[in-house]
């Protein structure tokens, strides 16, 4: 039980990676905040959480809001006692070429996966900061944290940024035994990537299947997506990693796609 005694808020972890990484923190013996903006699907994994022995709650959270982020994260310490962990995970794609790219999309995919992880963390730290509690900031990045792809001008610039967000918590935080971290996963087959095939397929004019093997899994070694499995695992490393060493790193997931 490598997490015995933490609490854990892991954001969109209603399903899909979130819940992937939830569920695998729960069972090192974490208790676990599921936050999502579909409170019924969240209280489901909760739910299944609690009936596997595990501590759980569901929490209804906009990472946008920030009354609601704030409001949302007191309420967890509340009740399962304190924060040590975040993991920063919701977000949306959009994808578009960049002339036909709405303004109104722009900053919907920057509110989702960049706003909501500053206030996400800046709530989280102010319990992690409290009586030098200490711990630990996952961010969900992408290999678009370091390269790009046509059509996800805004998911591209918002992975980025967390890069830089994590090096600024990681030096900020340091003194207070707070670490910060970065996973890029490369195409994970979860409904998000799904929804693309079909949207890439139409505009690069390619059929899905090659959508599939060209641009999903052809940079890969084995020809295989990474999965969930694969990033939870990933973050359960980090958040059981004794030490500051690898704080203010990024950790690429793809099987090969991107080599750092």
């Amino acid at each position: 039980m490598k997490l015995q005694g933490k609490t854990a808020i892991v954001t969109g972890a209603a399903s899909g990676i979130g819940r992937a990484i939830a569920e695998q923190l729960a069972r090192e013996g974490a208790a676990v905040a599921i936050a999502d903006l579909n409170l019924d699907a969240a209280r489901a994994v909760a739910d299944a959480i609690e009936s596997g022995g595990g501590r759980a709650m569901a929490l209804a959270m906009d990472v946008t809001d920030e009354r609601a982020v704030d409001e949302g994260t007191d309420e967890v310490a509340r009740t399962l006692g304190g924060v040590d962990i975040l993991v920063s995970n919701a977000g949306i794609q959009i994808i578009n070429p960049i002339e036909a790219y709405s303004y109104a999309d722009w900053k919907r995919m920057q509110a989702i996966h960049l706003d909501g992880a500053f206030l996400t963390t800046r709530a989280a730290l102010r319990h992690m900061y409290r009586d030098n509690r200490g711990g630990t900031v996952i961010y969900m990045g992408s290999v678009h944290s370091h390269e790009a792809s046509p059509l996800k001008c805004a998911y591209v610039a918002a992975k980025h940024a967390l890069l830089g967000l994590a090096r600024v918590v990681a030096k900020e935080g340091g003194p207070r035994n707070v670490r910060s971290h970065v996973i890029c996963p490369g195409f994970v087959r979860t409904p998000l990537v799904d929804r693309q095939i079909p949207e890439q397929a139409r505009e690069l004019g390619i059929s899905e299947e090659e959508v599939v093997r060209r641009v999903m899994l052809g940079g890969t070694v084995d020809g295989v997506f990474t999965t969930m499995d694969d990033v939870a695992q990933t973050a359960l490393f980090l958040c059981a990693y004794p030490s500051a060493a690898l704080t203010g790193q990024s950790f690429v997931v793809s099987h090969g796609w991107y080599m750092q």
